[in-house]
C-alpha cells in the first residue's frame, strides 16, 4: 500500500467524534416513512408520504450503513415508519448481516409495531438480530384502535409471541399519553416483565404537524415515576448504553424499566448515535432541524471518498444537545419532520 492510499484508509477508518468528545458509534436507519398505522401522536390521519422515487434503494440504504461501519459505527438499528412494511427489507437485513458475521458490527437490530413480525421474526433471528423493540402503548384492545386509528392488537401481540419463540429478546415501548394510557402503566409493566420484556416509557416528543397540539397528551414521566414509587421499589440502575434510557429495577417484578425524558430532562450528554432518513439525509441531533445530504456524494461517485467527507463534516457540526419545548404558548411542533421520516 503506497503513502497516499495508506493516508486515505486512515482518515476513512478513523473513528468518528463530534465537537464535544463524543464517539459516534450507533446509527439509525429509517427504510421507510411509510406505515400501516396512523398513531395520532406520531402522523396526521390522512399523511402524505415521499414518493417512492425520493427513497434510496435497499443497495443504497446498504451502501450507506456499510460506510458508517467503516467508519467506527457498530449498532445499527433499523426503523421507519414501520420498517417491514417496505418491499423486500429482509434482503437489506440479510445483507447488513454480513457485518455481524465479519465482527464489524456488534448489533444489528430493528424497532417495529409488531404488526408484521409474526412473518418476519424467524427471519430475523436468522439473520442475526438478537432483539427487537415492539411500540406498543396498551394493552386494551379498544383504546389501541383509538391509538393507532385502526390497528388490530391481536396482530402485534402474535408478533410479539413469534419472536420470542424465534428467540429474540424483546423490549416493549410506551409513549405515555394523558388521559390515555398513564394508568395503565403499571398493568402494561407487570404484563412485560411477567413475560421477561423490559418496558421503556416515552414522553410525548414535539416532532412534525400531526393537526392537534401535543400539550393534550403530555404527561412528565417524573409524575408516573412518582406514582410507581407509591407501590412499587424501584432502584436506579447504572446501566450506560449511550442511549436516552435511564432505568430502574423494579423489586416487585424483577423486570427493568426505563424512562426517554426529552421533555422533562434531555439525554444528550452521552448522544453517541445519528439518524439517516430513507432518502439519504443525516440528522445529528433528533430535535433540530440540522440536515446533511448523504444522497448526492452518495450517487456522485461509485467510491465513497466523497461519502466519506460528507459525513465527517456533518458529525463535526452535530449539536450540543436539543430543547425540546411543550407549552400553551410553544403548542406547535419542535421540529417540522415527522418522527417516521425521521427514523423512531
Amino acid at each position: 500500500m503506497n503513502v497516499s492510499t495508506q493516508a486515505h484508509s486512515d482518515t476513512l477508518f478513523r473513528p468518528m467524534t463530534d465537537p464535544f468528545g463524543r464517539t459516534i458509534r450507533y446509527l439509525r436507519v429509517s427504510v421507510t416513512d411509510r406505515c400501516d398505522l396512523r398513531c395520532f401522536y406520531c402522523m396526521s390521519e390522512d399523511m402524505t408520504f415521499l414518493p417512492k422515487a425520493d427513497l434510496l434503494t435497499l443497495e443504497e440504504l446498504d451502501r450507506l450503513c456499510s460506510a458508517f461501519v467503516a467508519k467506527g459505527v457498530r449498532k445499527i438499528r433499523l426503523t421507519g415508519g414501520e420498517p417491514l412494511v417496505r418491499r423486500n427489507v429482509m434482503g437489506l437485513v440479510r445483507s447488513l448481516s454480513r457485518h455481524l458475521s465479519t465482527g464489524a458490527l456488534d448489533e444489528l437490530t430493528l424497532t417495529t409495531n409488531g404488526s408484521q413480525l409474526a412473518r418476519f421474526a424467524q427471519e430475523l433471528a436468522d439473520c442475526g438480530v438478537r432483539r427487537v423493540n415492539v411500540s406498543l402503548d396498551t394493552l386494551d384492545p379498544v383504546k389501541f384502535r383509538t391509538i393507532t386509528r385502526w390497528g388490530d392488537i391481536d396482530k402485534v401481540l402474535s408478533g410479539i409471541e413469534a419472536a420470542r419463540s424465534a428467540g429474540l429478546a424483546v423490549k416493549i415501548n410506551a409513549v405515555a399519553l394523558k388521559n390515555m394510557n398513564e394508568d395503565e402503566i403499571p398493568a402494561l409493566m407487570e404484563w412485560a416483565h411477567g413475560k421477561g420484556m423490559g418496558l421503556t416509557l416515552i414522553e410525548v416528543m414535539p416532532m412534525g404537524d400531526i393537526g392537534e397540539g401535543r400539550i393534550d397528551q403530555y404527561v412528565p414521566l417524573s409524575l408516573l415515576r412518582a406514582r410507581l414509587e407509591k407501590h412499587y421499589t424501584l432502584t436506579d440502575l447504572a446501566d450506560d448504553t449511550g442511549g436516552p434510557a435511564r432505568y430502574v429495577r423494579v423489586a416487585e417484578t424483577g423486570g427493568k424499566l426505563g424512562f426517554i425524558t426529552p421533555m422533562t430532562h434531555n439525554f444528550c450528554e452521552s448522544c453517541n448515535r445519528v439518524r439517516i432518513t430513507c432518502t439519504g439525509t443525516l440528522h445529528t441531533c433528533l430535535g433540530h432541524e440540522d440536515a446533511s445530504d448523504l444522497r448526492r456524494p452518495l450517487r456522485s461517485s461509485p467510491d465513497n471518498d466523497l461519502l466519506s467527507t460528507a459525513i465527517d463534516r456533518a458529525i463535526g457540526l452535530k449539536p450540543k444537545g436539543h430543547d425540546f419545548i411543550i407549552d400553551r404558548r410553544h403548542n406547535r411542533p419542535s421540529v417540522s419532520r415527522h418522527m417516521s421520516v425521521t427514523g423512531g
